[in-house]
């Protein structure tokens, strides 16, 4: 998940990274509530597949 959070990362502006946009951000949210919500199904399919995770889509 770090992977999918960094490419919500614009250039640094002043020193600072800033998230690309709201929609992104939300996206994101949302990405992090539906794993954490299905994480005994993840784990049982990481046992099968070691490190995978649902793909995290910037595009609609």
């Amino acid at each position: 998940m770090h992977i999918a959070y960094s490419a919500l990362r614009t250039k640094p502006k002043n020193g600072k990274s800033q998230l690309a946009n709201t929609e992104l951000n939300e996206r994101y949210q949302a990405y992090q509530t539906a794993c954490n919500k299905y994480q005994a199904e993840i784990a049982a399919i990481q046992k099968y597949m070691p490190g995978w995770l649902p793909p995290f889509k910037l595009k609609a």
